[in-house]
């Protein structure tokens, strides 16, 4: 089972990019916490540092000031995150399976466990028998799916997710994102995700912070008080009154000035 101490935790984190004469703030001083096992979706405007900070929660990127904890210690990369990104990022020449035990035999799990291992994680995202497939024969929607198993696959107590959906049809869309949001309610994982869609940002979120550019920071953390148990499906959701009053709150937050 994943980790439940991936707590994440930002005090004042900036980031500048560009020379030291002309340097460029993308994010200002953003506070954050994100407690273990919730899950917390970012939006905002292109370019208002959403990627950048869920590269700072990775360990990817460091702040030039303020300090950022993961599970109370410095976010290092590859450890105790897994990261889904837009594109599913597999290696070609591998199989399914391939790809998986890649990513197991770098978290030391034991060749003899892989294979069990393998199994578990494509039937945890719906992929059951697909480990001897080629990459290259799987639809963009399962492709995403081997990415999100993969990076299941350290166990991960905290799942990084940079706007996983956004190049899938609208049905594959909807199907991964009712998934991914039970498979984060059954596993206890810490999720942060994010997107640039009001809807999915509703419908996958127990919390919803909004992002203001020039330069990145939150201006609103709003709570989305909406059943998250399996039993209530995404149609209901989507259907519900309170539903329509959320989006339209965000829709309404992120118009511009």
């Amino acid at each position: 089972m994943p980790r439940t101490d991936a707590g994440v935790e930002l005090a004042g984190v900036s980031v500048r990019y560009g020379s030291a004469k002309q340097p460029v703030t993308v994010l200002d001083s953003v506070d954050l916490r994100v407690g273990a096992g919730e899950f917390v979706v970012l939006v905002g405007p292109s370019g208002c540092g959403k990627t950048t900070l869920l590269r700072v929660i990775a360990g990817f990127a460091r702040p030039d000031s303020g300090s950022a904890l993961v599970g109370g210690a410095a976010p290092r990369p590859g450890r105790g995150a897994g990261v889904v990104f837009q594109q599913p990022r597999l290696f070609p020449w591998r199989t399914v399976g391939g790809n998986l035990g890649f990513a197991l035999a770098r978290h030391g799990v034991p060749r003899s466990q892989r294979p069990g291992r393998i199994a578990e994680l494509l039937e945890r995202v719906g992929l059951p028998g697909m480990a001897g497939r080629r990459t290259w024969e799987l639809s963009g929607g399962q492709q995403q799916r081997v990415a999100l198993a993969r990076a299941l696959a350290a166990e991960p107590g905290l799942l990084l997710m940079d706007e996983p959906f956004s190049a899938l049809d609208a049905l594959t869309r909807e199907r991964l994102q009712e998934e991914v949001r039970s498979l984060a309610g059954r596993l206890g994982t810490t999720v942060v995700f994010v997107t640039h869609s009001v809807e999915e940002a509703v419908l996958l979120g127990s919390r919803v912070l909004v992002m203001a550019a020039g330069p990145g920071r939150v201006v609103e953390d709003l709570p989305v008080p909406l059943p998250r148990d399996p039993g209530t499906g995404v149609p209901e959701l989507r259907a519900s009154p309170e539903f329509a009053r959320l989006r339209g709150h965000l829709t309404e937050a992120l118009r511009p000035a």
